[in-house]
């Protein structure tokens, strides 16, 4: 008799023996009990989690002669017929195979006709997302009213390649990726069957190798009983299956956590040796180092990973080492890594410099502790006590744009600084104004310059940008003598007959009289002439942020945080409110 490999000799055969899948099983039991069992199925789901299995388990379930039941008996004859393969009354279809619309003309000409020996006509297709769209559209009419005698059931590895026209004609069952425990605890029944003797830890590395896949588990089983033999020892699995040796993964976290450089490059020597791809061993070192993360942040992590009981033992001894910060830092650095290592030439020197890396890292300053020096500090300023008598900021010179230092608020400029108001020639500190006669003082108390710009742009906002420009030759109740630029922008548009009618109107509901407008043209240097207000303006922002800066860097806060932190300034930035 021909040797019959794992995956077929322990194929599930009920809905009890499917692993991982109880939402399936459950829902299509309760289905057949309540006699709402729908005419057509759709299973998907990742290879080998059960989706043919549970195609013929169903049909089954539905021809069995103690049914419909929802635990076929597998012993009758209808059960032993689709167990086999061989039921005429139940049909699979490789929907790779049979793409054409000749092929589902076919099936649909032999739908009319009754089963010849069960109580239902099944149609089993596999992979139907390889139909064409030719095929899908011959099928439409008959899988939306099919006789009562048909049940289809359709299985596929990509939902989204059938059209949305056959998925609104199914019930959609969804199969999900199976948990490692589960796999392995359904190895360790087989084996205990089959008298094999192996580890938990090898079979551990079959049921990673599996990736989620029953079907891929039992294969790579069978690959391993095949070289081994009865008995399975674990460097035997590591060598036939070319995985990385997880206590070498658990060597890498625990030399990196000891800031051992030396041990960590023997490790990649180690690994370039075994022959592992670089690459591949670092993307086990990521989910290494996840499963840390995840074991320090939460504790239980068991529905967050796979990790046998043995794995978790031994990364649960090295918790105590790093703190979730740097973890979270390591794997920052290997993922960074690992996207560098599919362009790089050099992969071992990548994993190396990221390893290096990761053992040298220095450890971030908790925030809290940050907090606690910076109330030391301000206590020390509260109380009178500076960090030192002649902080080193003082004595070495800004090298370029590195920090900043903002003020607090002890060291804002006082309200009148910040405080918004007409700017006047007495409030300009250092500015050297010109003399004024008697009967411009006069003049000035009568008529203001500024309130008469600000009255103009509560009017006129346009007109009073341009009067901005000028300077006040004369201000007073009868005449405004304004000086512009000779042949600038601003005395141009002033000159304007409406510009000028504008004026004098607005002239005339400031001073209450009728004020005269006198344009006079300036040419080379200002002189003695009164500024513009755009001029005070930017003299007094200067003065403003000259005195910020001095605030700042002279408070003594910010001495002895520069003694304490070691910093320097290079740039003083007001905060904005």
């Amino acid at each position: 008799m021909s040797y019959l490999v794992l995956a077929r000799k322990w194929r599930p055969q009920t809905f009890g023996d499917l692993i991982g899948q109880e939402h399936v099983s459950q829902t299509l039991k309760n289905a057949i009990d309540s006699g709402r069992v729908a005419h057509a199925f759709l299973f998907t789901g990742a290879r080998g989690v059960g989706k043919t299995s549970s195609a013929r388990i169903l049909a089954k379930a539905l021809n069995c002669e103690q049914g419909p039941t929802p635990e076929p008996c597998n012993t009758c004859s209808a059960c032993d017929e689709i167990t086999a393969g061989n039921s005429v009354d139940v049909f699979e279809i490789d929907g790779a195979s049979n793409t054409s619309v000749d092929d589902v003309r076919e099936l649909r000409d032999n739908i009319k006709y009754l089963p010849s020996r069960c109580r239902f006509k099944i149609f089993i297709i596999d992979e139907v997302h390889m139909l064409s769209t030719s095929a899908f559209n011959a099928l439409l009419k008959t899988l939306e009213e099919p006789p009562p005698h048909v049940k289809f059931i359709f299985a596929t590895t990509e939902p989204h390649k059938v059209p949305i026209t056959i998925l609104s004609r199914c019930q959609r069952f969804d199969f999900k990726r199976i948990p490692l425990p589960m796999i392995v605890a359904r190895l360790r029944h087989i084996v205990d069957r089959e008298n094999v003797t192996i580890t938990d830890a090898a079979l551990t590395m079959v049921a990673r190798k599996g990736d989620g896949s029953m079907r891929d588990s039992l294969s790579t089983l069978d690959q391993v009983l095949a070289f081994c033999g009865e008995s399975v020892g674990d460097e035997e699995v590591v060598t036939l299956l070319g995985v990385v040796d997880r206590r070498l993964l658990l060597e890498t976290s625990r030399m990196v956590f000891s800031r051992d450089c030396r041990a960590v490059l023997d490790i990649v020597k180690r690994v370039d040796a075994f022959g592992y791809n670089m690459r591949h061993f670092c993307q086990e070192l990521i989910d290494h180092f996840r499963n840390i993360t995840l074991l320090k942040a939460v504790g239980e992590s068991a529905d967050l990973s796979d990790l046998s009981e043995g794995e978790l033992t031994e990364i649960t001894t090295q918790l105590a080492a790093p703190a979730l910060s740097d973890l979270q830092r390591h794997l920052s650095i290997l993922l960074k890594a690992e996207s560098e290592m599919a362009h790089s030439t050099f992969p071992r020197l990548v994993l190396e410099m990221a390893l290096m890396k990761m053992a040298t890292m220095v450890p971030v300053v908790p925030v809290n502790d940050i907090l606690e020096r910076l109330k030391i500090i301000e206590g020390k300023a509260v109380g009178g006590m500076i960090a030192s008598s002649q902080p080193s900021w003082e004595q070495s010179q800004p090298q370029g744009k590195m920090r900043e230092i903002r003020p607090d608020d002890s060291a804002r400029p006082s309200k009148g600084t910040h405080t918004p108001s007409p700017p006047s020639s007495a409030s300009i500190k250092g500015a050297e104004l010109p003399v004024s006669s008697p009967e411009d003082e006069a003049a000035r108390e009568v008529g203001n310059w500024p309130g008469f710009v600000s009255f103009v742009k509560g009017k006129k906002p346009m007109l009073a940008s341009l009067l901005e420009h000028g300077r006040p030759l004369k201000v007073s109740t009868t005449l405004l003598e304004i000086g512009f630029s000779a042949g600038s922008f601003e005395l141009k548009q002033v000159q304007d007959p409406d510009a000028m009618a504008e004026l004098k109107a607005l002239a005339h509901g400031y001073f209450r009289k009728e004020t005269g407008i006198r344009l006079v043209s300036l040419t080379g240097a200002p002189g003695d002439v009164p500024p513009t207000l755009s001029e005070k303006k930017s003299l007094e922002e200067a003065n403003r942020l000259r005195k910020v800066t001095q605030d700042a860097t002279g408070h003594p806060m910010v001495a002895a945080a520069l003694e304490i932190f070691g910093g320097t300034i290079n740039e003083v930035e007001e905060v904005k409110k």
